[in-house]
């Protein structure tokens, strides 16, 4: 009997004295067998970032089962929370010249190693196989979706979003009518990136300031329904897009915190995405804007279409990486056809009509040598909105949509202008009147406030 107690007492773990299991030590045991990193909010692991716990928690409670303690459930616990202290390292940048794929490491150069040896931020599920066959389906897919212009835009696009970089300083949008198929990119997009891509909301990211850090660690956020109310704010928006290393983040009831943002934004939507009171030209040139084709009205669909395509998903792996291989050796400048640039100066003259004010006849017509006050430029402008039958902007959204529009169309603000009464005011030199708004001409009287002095009969 003594010497079975003996027997027992030399297998026992270090950590654990017959009675109690010492925590601290348990850690740094099980930190001896496992290569784990915790840093930035996650555990990191050879195989990526831990996004369910619930595997390392059963993993501890596998070592802990021979031992005769109560409350285990709760061990486990000071466990976790004391190896978040035990593996914590100060900081785990983003490797942006390599991606981790499930059987090794492919470099950008095209040099592959094999295994998993390091721990990484984040690995993708599918496997490098350079011999693996053209995705035919995919391919033939995109063939009947997009024009064929536009599919090395969508290309270089998927293909960026593989590293953890934003140099591109790109979003995309792919729009339609309705029942192109444009979503099955999604669903093959999701068995590419596996737990590094979100499904998430363009809208909700602009409202929400809590909802950046929700996209910490992600590669790729799609938005497969995007709402057409224009959005609010833009600033959340623009600053994802445009991240070059870490920003502050902050999480409801903690403190803000620096995180490393490297997400990728990715809509498909039935119009357009517009800001509300943003007209800058920044807002508008980070936008892919990709319109699909009809859908033939004989076409029939497949149902079972995604999980074809995912069966080729190999081949569509390197598909992409040749696009970033190609986005890469032209420095981040995306291929756009014509059309694509046509989209986004449509989007841009949608959202900001003043572009369309000053292009107009009748109204103003744009000299050199002749000048403008603010408030009759403005005044002119409710008339062009009314006959035309659109908004008009605010008076100071319309003038500061004006001042950017000043070196597209060689205009020059200043406050030099003499009015009607002999005073100086703002306006702008470059722009001749040409019609005369009445206050009779408009449906509501409270939507013209003024009529230039020298204009009244």
């Amino acid at each position: 009997m003594a010497k079975n107690e003996k027997s027992r007492e030399v297998n026992q773990p270090v950590w654990f004295d017959g009675k109690s299991i010492n925590e601290a030590l348990f850690c740094d045991d099980f930190l001896s067998r496992r290569k784990i990193i915790y840093t930035n909010g996650a555990f990191f692991t050879p195989d990526g970032r831990v996004t369910n716990d619930l595997p390392l928690r059963s993993e501890i409670f596998d070592e802990l089962r021979c031992c005769a303690v109560s409350n285990i459930p709760r061990k486990i616990s000071n466990i976790v929370e004391l190896m978040k202290l035990a593996a914590l390292v100060e900081d785990f940048p983003p490797e942006t010249d390599r991606i981790h794929l499930a059987n090794g490491t492919l470099f950008l150069d095209g040099a592959f190693t094999e295994g998993k040896p390091e721990i990484v931020r984040c690995r993708l599920p599918v496997a490098y196989n350079p011999n693996a066959l053209t995705p035919t389906r995919w391919l033939a897919f995109l063939d009947g979706l997009l024009y064929p212009e536009d599919i090395p835009t969508l290309q270089e696009f998927i293909g960026y979003c593989l590293i953890p970089s934003n140099k591109g300083q790109r979003m995309m949008v792919i729009k339609g009518s309705g029942g192109e198929g444009k979503s099955q990119i999604g669903a093959v997009l999701s068995a590419l990136f596996g737990s590094n891509m979100k499904d998430g909301s363009i809208g909700k990211i602009s409202e929400n300031r809590f909802a950046r850090a929700d996209l910490e660690h992600i590669l790729l956020c799609v938005d497969d329904d995007m709402r057409m109310e224009a959005l609010r704010q833009t600033n959340y928006v623009k600053s994802i897009v445009t991240a070059q290393g870490k920003m502050d983040l902050e999480r409801k009831g903690k403190q803000s915190y620096q995180g490393w943002m490297c997400a990728r934004l990715l809509a498909f939507s039935n119009g357009d995405l517009q800001a509300l009171f943003d007209r800058s030209d920044g807002f508008y040139r980070r936008q892919l804007v990709l319109t699909t084709k009809e859908k033939p009205a004989d076409r029939v669909d497949d149902p079972d279409l995604a999980e074809k395509m995912k069966a080729e998903i190999e081949g569509i792996f390197l598909w992409a990486f040749a696009g970033l291989q190609r986005l890469v050796a032209n420095n981040f400048k995306f291929t756009e056809s014509q059309r694509t640039r046509e989209n986004r100066e449509a989007v841009k003259r949608d959202n900001n009509n003043v572009f369309d004010f000053l292009e107009s006849e009748g109204y103003i017509r744009l000299k050199a040598d002749a000048s403008i006050s603010s408030k009759d430029c403005y005044g002119i402008y409710q008339m062009w909105c009314e006959e035309n039958s659109l908004t008009a902007l605010k008076r100071r959204s319309f003038s500061d949509a004006l001042v950017t529009a000043c070196g597209k169309y060689n205009l020059e603000h200043c406050n030099t202008i003499t009015n009607s009464a002999g005073r100086r005011v703002w306006g702008f030199m470059g722009i001749e009147a040409v019609a005369r708004p009445h206050i009779n001409e408009f449906t509501d009287a409270s939507q013209c406030t003024y009529v230039p002095e020298d204009w009244r009969d």
